[in-house]
């Protein structure tokens, strides 16, 4: 499937929300275009260190967006909110004449696995940050349980780099994405986290 590419300085993971402020004229048109047709694009991670031989400037890993709400801000730029719906892979990717990327895509399937008993701690820690800083979706209980969804909040809540988020994003096991996190949690001290 084809669908347009937007990178950007962030990883965005499935179900989770991002605002932009939208500027220039190729993702003006972008937006307009998925309001129009009621569909997405994609968000990839821009990379920081590239060769000036190779042509990708992203990661060929991101998740596809769909707009929730947009509005015109203050400042007089347009402001989008997105929600993250799923993950797809770029098997390759042209440049319109206005240098839009759009990507032939892949999507990946998504881990619906319960969270087993031993990893039940990393359900615990996410209802503590949750809780702690009152966010909006300590509302949604019954999502504490499933594996993916609360490895892939953890990811976007925790102080990871983004290089960190990205190799997560990538991964397509929650409980090596808990594997990976226990390590990364243990150098920061997860307990000044909360």
């Amino acid at each position: 499937m084809e669908i347009p590419l937007f990178p950007l300085n962030v990883v965005l993971f499935p179900e989770g929300e991002l605002k932009l402020r939208i500027f220039e004229p190729r993702y003006l048109d972008m937006v307009s275009n998925c309001l129009k047709n009621d569909r997405g694009f994609g968000i990839c991670l821009l990379q920081e260190d590239t060769s000036k031989e190779s042509s990708i400037d992203f990661f060929l890993m991101g998740s596809y967006a769909k707009i929730i709400d947009w509005d015109k801000m203050e400042d007089g730029l347009l402001g989008i909110l997105v929600k993250g719906e799923k993950r797809f892979k770029v098997n390759s990717y042209s440049r319109n004449k206005d240098k839009l990327c759009i990507g032939n895509v892949d999507w990946l399937d998504e881990d619906d696995a319960r969270i087993p008993d031993s990893y039940q701690n990393f359900s615990d820690l996410l209802k503590e940050i949750v809780t702690r800083y009152k966010l909006p979706i300590g509302e949604m209980k019954n999502r504490y349980e499933e594996a993916n969804w609360v490895s892939e909040r953890l990811a976007e809540l925790l102080p990871f780099d983004l290089s960190v988020k990205q190799e997560i994003l990538e991964m397509n096991s929650a409980i090596h994405r808990f594997d990976y996190m226990e390590d990364l949690l243990q150098k920061i001290d997860a307990n000044k986290l909360i």
